[in-house]
């Protein structure tokens, strides 16, 4: 199957992004075929023909529950996504770690994600190990 990563981190941050590339490890260890996007470098672009899309961002502030706009700004431009079967996670940033995880759910869901999975990661290890076993079908 081919599976999107969509991350998008804060400020100077990379976090994000090493998780999302430890995720796609572990995804293609099940061996789908993956493709990562930065959401800040590739707003427009159509990711219709993926059968599995995950969508990764940090807290937009310390105190967390907020993401960042350009996030539903992206997912309202990158095409017919209702339906998709999806995976929404954040790492580990600032506070209310919940509140932030389900800001980001709620938009995926908005634009007709259909979340089959959520998590809040800790590091890129266990992101890998996520990965290897996020049921992908």
């Amino acid at each position: 199957m081919r599976v999107c990563i969509l991350y998008k981190d804060v400020s100077s941050s990379t976090s994000c992004k090493v998780v999302a590339e430890s995720l796609a490890k572990g995804i293609q260890q099940q061996g789908h075929f993956v493709d990562l996007f930065n959401i800040a470098t590739n707003l427009g672009k159509n990711i219709s023909f993926y059968d599995y899309i995950a969508v990764g961002t940090s807290a937009a502030n310390f105190f967390g529950g907020k993401i960042d706009p350009q996030i539903a700004q992206f997912l309202k431009q990158c095409g017919t996504i209702s339906g998709k079967r999806s995976f929404a996670f954040i790492t580990k940033r600032g506070l209310r770690k919940g509140k932030t995880l389900l800001a980001l759910m709620k938009i995926m869901e908005k634009e007709g994600f259909y979340l089959t999975y959520s998590e809040v990661m800790s590091g890129s290890a266990f992101a890998e190990e996520v990965g290897k076993r996020l049921l992908i079908t």
